[in-house]
């Protein structure tokens, strides 16, 4: 059984995942609040597979290790920069807005960025509805006037407070569960408040996505890859020579 064929290819199936998750990274990088894919890569055993010869001249069997990605999210805060629009909005240190999806689950961002629904209800980019504190969406006055977003969080319309946007935080965010949009769900986990939220209104935060080093990462994948295609040849080719002279 020639190992290194399915090593060989189950190295190839690695540098694919790392691939999608660096395409996916690039192609999200201008998106705010974005955090960049991860690809971690370890060996897994797969028994006792190749025989490898000792100084003393006896054959001793070791176990044959098959490279394996496994995929993870880059929590770091990105760059905050000023928009000029009233109604964004960045954090600074830990934390996730909330939002609640037309299906009812809630879901986690750091993409403040909103708007006016039609009923002056304020809302995600993305269409979902921004929550307060009391788990209800923020909704303006039909009067207008500025809106104040306040470092705590605290909404006011002109002299009228509007409520208060709630921001928490999680004890794992490695479980956190990408969703569209660059929102997180929280399966099996309790959000719990942060205590004291740092809101930046008229900013928003950047991705967490260098796309210099996305390409140079592109570059590295394909000369992996290359080399991995040019062993399975090799091999194959190796095979089927001694298959020949086997008869």
């Amino acid at each position: 059984m020639n190992i290194g064929l399915y090593q060989s290819a189950a190295s190839l199936t690695a540098l694919e995942r790392w691939q999608g998750s660096v395409t996916q990274n690039i192609t999200s990088s201008q998106v705010p609040g974005f955090k960049k894919r991860t690809v971690q890569f370890d060996a897994e055993l797969m028994g006792q597979m190749t025989s490898v010869q000792k100084a003393n001249g006896r054959n001793e069997t070791q176990p044959g290790v098959f490279p394996r990605a496994s995929y993870g999210i880059n929590f770091t805060a990105g760059e905050v920069t000023p928009t000029g629009r009233e109604l964004d909005a960045a954090l600074q240190g830990d934390g996730f807005f909330v939002l609640r999806l037309p299906n009812g689950n809630q879901a986690y961002t750091r993409n403040g960025a909103m708007s006016l629904r039609a009923d002056r209800t304020l809302v995600h980019t993305s269409g979902a509805e921004i929550l307060s504190e009391g788990g209800i969406p923020l909704q303006t006055l039909p009067t207008g006037g500025k809106i104040v977003i306040n470092k705590d969080g605290t909404v006011y319309q002109g002299d009228a407070m509007l409520g208060k946007l709630q921001v928490v935080q999680f004890a794992d965010n490695s479980l956190l569960r990408p969703t569209s949009g660059g929102a997180f769900l929280a399966p099996g986990q309790d959000p719990r408040p942060v205590e004291k939220p740092e809101v930046l209104q008229s900013y928003s935060e950047n991705s967490n996505v260098s796309a210099v080093r996305e390409m140079m990462d592109l570059v590295s994948i394909a000369r992996a890859y290359e080399a991995n295609q040019k062993l399975i040849t090799a091999r194959d080719g190796a095979l089927e020579k001694a298959l020949e002279k086997l008869g």
